[in-house]
């Protein structure tokens, strides 16, 4: 039986949303051992001068704890 555990994070990049996830995910994996996988609870950007400036996401990252 595996024990996980959720951890909610917001990651940012001023290329895409794709780009947050994987940079948000890639900060995860350094902290965090056996990260599963992550559900983006929330998009949205921020906009400056009327165009895109960053885009942002929150994220639910999965960890197994124990197995």
């Amino acid at each position: 039986m595996s024990v996980a555990r959720v951890t909610e994070i917001t990651a940012s990049s001023t290329v895409s949303f794709d780009d947050a996830v994987a940079q948000g995910v890639a900060r995860a994996d350094k902290t965090l051992r056996h990260v599963e996988g992550a559900w983006i609870q929330d998009q949205k950007v921020v906009v400056r001068n009327g165009q895109i400036a960053e885009y942002r996401v929150n994220m639910k990252v999965t960890f197994v704890l124990a197995d």
